[in-house]
């Protein structure tokens, strides 16, 4: 028997697109999730959490793609001796309720790769990420070549 507490991940917009295809991946690898979001209804899942009306802070909504590049190397190197990774994921234009379907062809052309974002592409990079235990402090564009430039 295992009496190790479970990891816990906290995952903001839990309710919809990006946040709600993370909830079912990480509960696959074990994680209490801890889910918010405006519209966020509760779980029959006991290892699932949820909390509605929680806000992403101010201080990192408002961050430049650089600085929050800047704020994950930084926290890396600063809990890094504490066993806490840090990093982020910069996804392209993805297929979110955000873009009209008749919009994604045209939208796909901003990608070298040719299509939009799927949100199943941004979750397999967080789950690399998880499956990664030396890697800390990267902040990895999922753009299908997009911040290659072009």
């Amino acid at each position: 028997m295992n009496d190790q507490p479970p990891r816990v991940v906290v995952i903001t917009g839990a309710s919809q697109g990006i946040g709600a295809s993370l909830v079912p991946a990480y509960r696959k690898l074990g994680y209490a999730v801890l889910g918010t979001s405006r519209t966020i209804t509760p779980s029959d899942d006991p290892m699932f959490a949820t909390v509605q009306g929680v806000k992403v802070p101010s201080a990192l909504a408002s961050l430049t793609e650089g600085g929050l590049a800047a704020v994950t190397k930084s926290l890396a190197t600063e809990y890094g001796a504490t066993g806490i990774r840090v990093n982020a994921v910069s996804p392209g234009v993805i297929k979110t309720v955000t873009h009209a379907p008749e919009t994604y062809d045209d939208l796909g052309t901003l990608h070298p790769i040719g299509r939009m974002v799927e949100t199943s592409d941004v979750v397999s990079a967080i789950m690399y990420l998880e499956s990664a235990p030396f890697v800390t402090g990267e902040f990895m564009h999922v753009d299908g070549g997009q911040s290659a430039g072009h």
